[in-house]
Order: C-alpha cells, then structure tokens, then sequence
C-alpha cells in the first residue's frame, strides 16, 4: 500500500529533527555511563515516534508502515550516535 505523502513528510521531517538533536549534544566530562546514554537516546525515539504517530493520517496500515519507518531511520541514527559516544567514553 502506498505511503500518503503527509506521512511521507512527516517521516523526512522526523528524521530531519531527530537528527539536528543528536548533532547539538555535546560530550564532556564528567560523562554519563554507556548504559545510561542508551536510556536517554531510547527515551528520544520513543518520544519522537509518539509524536508523529498522532500525526499520521490514511488508513491503519499506511499509519503503521510510516511509524515502522520512521522508527527504523531514528535507530539507525541513534546506533551511530550511540558509537561516537562509546568512542568519546574510550577516549576519557
């Protein structure tokens, strides 16, 4: 089934945003541990998916294909976020 373009904005738009968030943090000492980071960077996905899920518009299964999307993009992000951070906690 195809994606309304409203959800296909919504998607980019997300990603767009979630992706200006992660580049404004900062790392510095004291840093807070690995573990600790993926808490925060989880509770920014599932922030960002609750979001644009009350966004979507078209039939269930359109909404449901943009969420699965959009959720997929926002990990994939936040892996490489989150090895740039193990790397600085390496580097300390």
């Amino acid at each position: 089934m195809a994606f309304l373009q409203t959800n296909k904005d919504l998607v980019a738009t997300g990603i767009k945003e979630f992706n200006i968030l992660l580049n404004q943090q900062v790392f510095s000492d004291p840093a807070i541990s690995e573990d600790a980071m993926v808490i925060v960077v989880n509770d920014w996905v599932n922030f960002y998916i609750n979001y644009y899920k009350k966004q979507m518009v078209g039939e269930q299964q359109e909404q449901e294909k943009a969420v699965q999307e959009l959720r997929q993009e926002l990990d994939t992000l936040s892996a490489s976020f989150l090895d740039k951070y193990r790397n600085f906690l390496k580097s300390l």
